[in-house]
């Protein structure tokens, strides 16, 4: 049982200043001396670099799809322990999910899930008695959903903001702040969204404080508290991620819901290994390197966790500054971010582009998502790039974007054949070709195509996961690191 107060932050539809009402509020309150949790629904990766850079706390994703509903209130209070007030930034609209199924994934669902009132943000430009219709077929369409108040944003003038506030106190809805359209605060996007923190962090300090006190201003922060102290006890228990290996040890499993007879990603399926746990006897914890920096700052918080609660020393990387991985390294995780921007940048740093190649070559398991993918290709926009998958990628203008329900058909670092994971595509790069002899998964449904590469201990593909679905991958991940340690001897290999 957990008893935190919280909120979730919705809107209509996208563009209408969710982000920013979500990250000024977080941090009002944290400047108000309250211990704040982020969250943020969906597969998003850049907007929680912004909440918590408000709050000084790792910002979490609460995904339905990637990790089943079941999963969505142990995240939350494994992600809120020993905080104050809990935010949800949501996804899209507020009853926008995955494509074709429902309510699954949609900020409505996460807030019954959580048992949370809802603050709905408004753009208000262009409407003013309209805004209670609207109001009104949002607070009524679904009655678990509850819509606890309005924060109306790009009001144009007094005039304006009066003439909103008639309308929603007519239709029984408390306008619990107005913003208005010159206080918006300026945050650079480009082609998959607002450009990361890592990219720019002292302009994103400044940034988030300019959201702050654009909140503080036009919002009511006392009533806002007032409602999420109405949210009331949680029934829930904080996921934790040792005891999420050890379910996942020799139970079948499938990321996002359960499927009776899948495959198993637990360590225990590799033939022959033991599990390399912290505490077992004997048995050193293996480096694992994990890519970070400007270029790859897309990765779960609940990655390194699980690694490290399976066994590992998890490392940042920053392959546009380090020219030797890590001492020791006997495993690399590199997941997603930007590296077309930093394409140049990466390409110079030949020694560590030659370490990772030779990593790959030796056996060792390398798990790479999306830019990680790029970034183990040929070539980058002509740029040279590590040469370990057999592909050439370059920048496109068609984004790829949606949820996928992936199948394994190849054994790998990761999975056996035949473990079905979630995920989610987001790019706008090309890779010819999309597919090795041995592909990483093949996709279900609409979507049905093989992707990726499987080549020795090397895993790469466009698709983002969320290990915390299907913990076993961490556990399989490290046990074949703590191999790669072994073969490699006392000497090690990370030196580069």
């Amino acid at each position: 049982m957990i008893d935190i107060p919280r909120l979730v932050v919705a809107a209509p539809a996208s563009g209408t200043g969710k982000t920013t009402v979500t990250t000024g509020l977080m941090a009002a309150f944290a400047q108000r001396g309250l211990r704040v949790s982020p969250h943020k629904v969906g597969p998003d990766y850049i907007d929680p670099g912004y909440h918590a850079l408000a709050t000084g706390r790792p910002g979490r994703n609460l995904d339905a799809y990637m990790c089943g509903p079941e999963l969505v209130g142990p995240l939350f209070a494994h992600g809120a322990r020993g905080c104050e007030l809990a935010v949800v930034e949501g996804v899209m609209g507020l009853y926008d999910g995955a494509s074709g199924q429902g309510e699954l994934a949609s900020t409505a669902q996460v807030a019954k899930l959580l048992r949370a009132p809802v603050v709905l943000v408004v753009d208000a430009s262009s409407q003013s008695r309209s805004v209670a219709a609207l109001v009104h077929g949002f607070a009524s369409f679904d009655p678990q959903v509850r819509i606890g108040g309005v924060i109306l944003n790009k009001v144009g003038s007094d005039r304006h903001e009066a003439l909103l506030r008639d309308a929603l106190e007519e239709a029984g809805m408390p306008v619990l702040g107005a913003l208005r359209r010159a206080e918006g605060v300026a945050t650079p996007s480009r082609h998959l969204g607002l450009v990361p923190v890592a990219e720019r962090h002292g302009d994103a300090a400044e940034a988030v404080a300019g959201m702050a006190a654009a909140v503080r201003r036009g919002c009511d922060l006392d009533a806002l508290l007032a409602l999420a102290r109405t949210a009331g006890p949680l029934q829930e228990e904080p996921w934790d991620p040792a005891e999420a290996l050890a379910s996942a040890a020799g139970s079948p499993s499938v990321a996002g819901s359960s499927v009776p007879g899948s495959p198993s990603v637990a360590g225990s399926s590799v033939p022959g290994s033991p599990s390399v746990r912290a505490g077992g006897v004997g048995r050193p914890r293996p480096v694992i390197a994990v890519a970070g920096g400007p270029a790859f700052s897309f990765l779960y918080a609940e990655h390194p966790e699980l690694l490290t609660a399976a066994g590992a020393e998890v490392v940042v990387l920053d392959p546009l500054r380090d020219e030797r991985l890590p001492e020791g390294t006997a495993g690399l995780v590199i997941g997603g971010g930007f590296p077309e921007v930093y394409v140049g940048e990466l390409a110079a740093n030949a020694p560590l582009r030659a370490a990772v190649a030779g990593l790959a070559a030796s056996g060792a398991p390398v798990a790479a998502e999306c830019a990680g993918l790029l970034y183990l290709a040929r070539s980058l926009d002509g740029r040279p790039m590590c040469g370990v998958v057999p592909g050439d990628a370059r920048m496109s203008g068609r984004l790829t974007l949606g949820y996928r329900d992936a199948v394994a058909v190849s054994d790998s670092a990761l999975a056996v054949t035949g473990t079905r994971m979630r995920g989610h595509e987001f790019h706008r790069t090309v890779l010819e070709p999309g597919a090795g002899s041995s592909p990483a998964w093949g996709f279900r449904g609409a979507e049905r195509r093989v992707e990726g590469f499987v080549r020795g201990g090397v895993h790469a593909s466009y698709l983002h996961t969320h290990w915390a679905g299907a913990a076993g991958v961490a556990e399989r991940f490290v046990v074949a690191s703590a191999g790669a340690a072994r073969a490699a001897g006392a000497a090690g290999r990370g030196g580069g």
